[in-house]
């Protein structure tokens, strides 16, 4: 091990929640900051309509906590609080919804290997209109890594584009 290599510090997890609550708002999005198991949450929203999406209107969601390691355990009941979270804010009648997308994103500095391959597996769904991208991101010395699931969906799929671009903006 180098011992010039700097020791990765919970404070990088923090420095990112903060850059990343600048993004958010930077981009238009409703900011709180609500909390989930004793962790102070960084909470984004928005809503964007479009004509290439037929009129139709796609809501996102951003979640993002820091914690000492991320395990798959903790990414899936974060990323179940964060969707059921999103639900209770969602905005117009429930069934004529139109589709919402939800990032959870846990930030550490020590991401198991696990939890990293179940946020890049798949999305998940919740009803018919609720789709989740969880992330793990790992504040390395050496840099950031982000892991999620990039690919298509089959239920909001029209948005997948979109709110990729969106995850980009928001975890570099």
């Amino acid at each position: 091990m180098n011992s010039n290599a700097p020791e990765p510090t919970a404070d990088a997890a923090a420095t990112y929640l903060t850059a990343l609550r600048e993004r958010l708002a930077g981009d238009g999005c409703t900011v709180t900051t609500p909390e989930w198991n004793g962790h102070r949450v960084v909470t984004g929203s928005r809503a964007d309509r479009k004509a290439r999406w037929f009129g139709t209107k796609t809501e996102l969601f951003v979640f993002a906590a820091a914690v000492p390691e991320v395990d798959a355990g903790d990414l899936a009941a974060f990323t179940t609080w964060a969707m059921s979270y999103a639900k209770s804010l969602r905005s117009g009648i429930p069934g004529a919804r139109n589709a919402a997308t939800v990032l959870p994103a846990l930030v550490s500095t020590r991401v198991r290997p696990e939890a990293a391959r179940w946020a890049a597996e798949d999305a998940r769904i919740l009803g018919t209109t609720l789709i989740s991208r969880p992330l793990t991101v790992e504040t390395a010395p050496g840099g950031v890594r982000t892991t999620m699931y990039r690919g298509q969906v089959q239920w909001g799929g029209l948005f997948t584009r979109h709110v990729l671009e969106k995850a980009a903006l928001y975890f570099p």
